[in-house]
């Protein structure tokens, strides 16, 4: 019985910033030192990013209107954690809310319907949780199974699509809401060090939802199914991504070697993930990788060998939206998704994959099911 990708839906907070106007706000900040205070055009000119998006309206205004950090360009003293949650709380609910919604109708699925939830966050916490407000706000039925993927970083999503295919595979009837909500700026860090610029640049807010369903091989006769994944944990790259909770805040680690860490990782990751199923990468005709950064694509694309239009979609979404952690390879993968949909493209095999804390590198494979 095939699980069926029927839909993906996809949101963000209300705050769209040009990525160079972000770049003079960070600039006005008292207290950076000029070495990392003159670098921080070029590193946002260089990010392939030019819009993103942030629950914190305090990044479009001056200080007298500021409601989240005080109101001086110091920023100081900095939102605590506790500040930063409740902050989290109140955004994240009515942004998951709304994308999950979309999703359930693109699915034409009516809320009784839903057999389980599955939500994905690294960015903040609260109980009774998330799961539960999605359950409650969409009238789910309150025997609704929930299961929540924590702090996991940008390669989460691919935990929650392997929790939904388990339900699927193991839950006759089965309909999975996943929902991933991330919102990445109440964390930005404001010290004198060059990974914080780099973080402080790249990273945005967004939440993404998907529906998987069990279905009968002649009904999903067509659809785009959910057919395997992989995973694989480098042990000696432990620090080259964290992520901590400090008193300001969760606190990035980001060293700059992690596009040559993932690069190296892929070609044998691809054909573990590949292998079982009797494919190599000619028979891909999409793929979707993480932008976690511009260079990582790029890294990628030269390592395995793929033209510009292979890379596009992660690229443009790099683009439009920045690096908003779990819900982004929603965000390309929903792409492919629509323009099977309308008719564009018929693609057959695809892989998705995307990288984070570990290193980890977690993928999947889709096809279509013939």
């Amino acid at each position: 019985m095939p699980t069926i990708l029927e839909a993906i839906a996809t949101g963000n907070p209300p705050l769209k910033k040009p990525q160079m106007e972000a770049a003079a706000f960070m600039q006005q900040i008292e207290g950076l030192p000029d070495p990392v205070k003159n670098r921080l055009p070029a590193i946002y000119r260089r990010s392939g990013i030019d819009y993103r998006y942030s629950c914190v309206e305090d990044y479009g205004r001056e200080p007298e209107d500021f409601t989240f950090y005080p109101k001086n360009w110091a920023l100081s003293p900095a939102p605590s954690t506790a500040e930063r949650n409740r902050k989290y709380r109140e955004a994240v609910v009515p942004l998951a809310e709304r994308v999950a919604g979309d999703a359930l109708d693109q699915a034409d699925a009516p809320p009784d319907d839903i057999t389980h939830v599955v939500v994905v966050s690294c960015t903040g916490f609260f109980a009774p949780g998330l799961d539960i407000e999605l359950v409650r706000r969409l009238g789910l039925p309150p025997d609704t199974q929930r299961t929540v993927v924590g702090f996991m970083g940008c390669y989460a999503a691919f935990n929650g699509l392997r929790a939904a295919h388990g339900f699927c595979q193991s839950t006759p009837g089965a309909r999975v809401l996943l929902v991933c909500a991330e919102l990445c700026t109440l964390h930005f860090q404001v010290d004198d060090s060059l990974e914080s610029a780099i973080v402080n640049g790249l990273f945005a807010d967004g939440a993404a939802a998907a529906v998987l369903a069990e279905r009968s091989d002649e009904e999903a006769q067509g659809e785009l199914a959910y057919a395997g994944n992989h995973t694989v944990l480098d042990d000696d790259s432990m620090g080259d991504m964290t992520w901590e909770i400090g008193d300001t805040g969760f606190l990035m680690g980001l060293a700059p070697s992690v596009p040559d860490t993932v690069s190296q990782l892929l070609p044998n990751y691809l054909g573990a993930l590949l292998h079982p199923h009797d494919l190599d990468r000619n028979a891909i005709d999409f793929w979707a990788i993480h932008p976690g950064g511009r260079a990582i694509v790029e890294k990628a694309q030269a390592i395995l060998n793929l033209a510009d239009k292979e890379v596009h979609d992660s690229l443009e979404i790099l683009r439009l939206y920045g690096n908003m952690s779990s819900p982004t390879i929603l965000f390309v993968l929903k792409r492919f998704l629509d323009r099977r949909r309308n008719g564009e493209d018929h693609l057959r095999n695809g892989v998705a994959m995307a990288f984070g804390p570990g290193l980890t590198l977690e993928g999947a494979l889709f096809q279509e099911v013939r």
